[in-house]
């Protein structure tokens, strides 16, 4: 990155710092768009990983969603308040448990592909086509390089 880019980043160009800033202007839009589905960022993402795989361990979930299966239970107690999901015991292991979508669940879901279809139609208008479609590489990269060297 050359020097005139980097001015225009805060605190000295700190890489972590502009992406938490990055973070929460995109936490906005994700807020404006969801609530009005009555779920949290967090439960819409949790009810997109269970349209894809529906049934899958709570604790496979919360990896799904990069959320610590230690702390995801109030989640998924408020998603069952909600009557958007069910947990079923898995028979093989006492201790882990089958989450599922109920037909309340199911209902939302053309609503949360269309949020979806909305916000990253959002996203990308306010980029360049180029700029935006390097930004998700860029992030995918990210995303594979931060996996490899955490499980190491």
């Amino acid at each position: 990155m050359n020097h005139h880019q980097n001015h225009s980043l805060r605190f000295n160009g700190s890489l972590w710092c502009n992406l938490e800033i990055a973070r929460r202007r995109l936490d906005q839009i994700y807020i404006q768009s969801v609530e009005p589905l009555g779920l949290t960022v967090i439960e819409w993402y949790i009810l997109q990983a269970l349209y894809e795989q529906d049934g899958i361990h709570a604790s496979e979930l919360a990896h799904a969603v990069g959320r610590a299966a230690t702390s995801f239970t109030p989640t998924l107690d408020r998603l069952q308040e909600k009557g958007l999901i069910l947990r079923q015991p898995d028979r093989s292991d006492r201790r882990a448990v089958h989450i599922f979508l109920t037909e309340k669940g199911w209902e939302l879901y053309h609503q949360v592909l269309e949020t979806e279809r909305q916000i990253q139609q959002k996203l990308g208008s306010l980029f360049e086509r180029t700029d935006y479609m390097t930004f998700l590489h860029v992030l995918t990269q990210l995303q594979g390089s931060m996996a490899e060297s955490t499980s190491r």
